[in-house]
């Protein structure tokens, strides 16, 4: 089992024929993705060879979806354009968006993830790797060869960094799903759409949470967590150390006074029952443990 991507996923690359789209249809292909096409109104017509597979390259979202039945698209185009490559997707149907872009002004991230809640289109991203379920498919950047066969636990994370390295400390057991759902202060997946999917997994054992500094997104999470969650939630925090008031790499990550800090976050998951790490490997140890008993094996 996975959330939102399944080996049965068909996925189309907005923004295929582009340097990154080119680079990164070819890892997902190696992952066993079934990529069904790529969108360039430009390029519409042509077949892209990766390593002996030939991907078509359509004029819109909707003349691939007619054509291959695609029900996810990964994009990788530039920001001035992803807000109008988002809306088209959703017009056309997609049931899945997995937007890669970084640096989408707030604005466009704010219309179109409206527009795609109206159309009951989830968005994952922007500024995010998009997600993986190892061993079945890779919408994004996602390295796949971290954690290459799945596994027990569920992760959901706002770092893409940590996402890899999360899934490396815990390869040996695997993962159902990894989603990193992105940092910006508007995205469209939420570590509680994550949580909440995650709960109704029968093949997900245990969830990592992995927030970082700035907003309430971690605070909220938590009181889903206490409400609605009864599997064990295992959360780090990335921010402990960063200087006060000073504004980190991601546009999300802002602290105003007391909210938003680390030792917040960490001590409202803690009250939901949640185990917080204070490394990364200290939480690997910590999902292990939770999963094997102390001697985490």
């Amino acid at each position: 089992m996975a959330i939102f991507l399944t080996k049965e996923s068909r996925v189309l690359v907005q923004g295929m024929t582009g340097a990154e789209g080119m680079k990164h249809t070819r890892r997902m292909l190696a992952a066993g993705t079934r990529i069904v096409g790529g969108v360039n109104p430009r390029k519409a017509g042509r077949t892209v060879d990766f390593d002996g597979t030939p991907v078509p390259v359509f004029g819109s979202v909707r003349e691939g979806m007619d054509a291959t039945a695609a029900d996810v698209t990964v994009v990788f185009v530039p920001p001035p354009f992803a807000r109008s490559a988002v809306i088209e997707a959703v017009d056309a149907g997609i049931g899945l968006a997995v937007v890669i872009t970084e640096g989408v002004p707030v604005h466009d991230a704010v219309a179109f993830h409206a527009h795609a809640r109206a159309r009951s289109t989830r968005v994952v991203g922007p500024n995010c790797p998009g997600l993986i379920s190892p061993g079945h498919s890779n919408a994004g950047i996602i390295p796949p060869d971290i954690a290459p066969a799945p596994g027990r636990i569920g992760l959901v994370s706002k770092s893409g960094t940590l996402t890899y390295q999360l899934m490396h400390e815990l390869r040996e057991i695997g993962f159902s799903s990894a989603v990193g759902i992105g940092g910006d202060p508007v995205i469209g997946t939420t570590h509680i759409d994550c949580l909440t999917a995650f709960e109704q997994d029968p093949d997900t054992e245990l969830i990592v949470l992995i927030g970082e500094i700035g907003g309430d997104a971690e605070e909220r999470a938590a009181a889903h967590i206490a409400q609605h969650i009864t599997k064990p939630v295992i959360g780090y925090i990335a921010g402990f150390t960063a200087p006060e008031g000073k504004t980190m790499g991601h546009a999300g990550a802002i602290v105003s006074g007391s909210s938003g800090t680390a030792e917040a976050k960490k001590r409202a998951l803690e009250a939901a029952g949640v185990a917080v790490g204070s490394t990364p490997t200290e939480t690997a140890h910590l999902a292990r443990a939770r999963l094997f008993g102390p001697s985490g094996v």
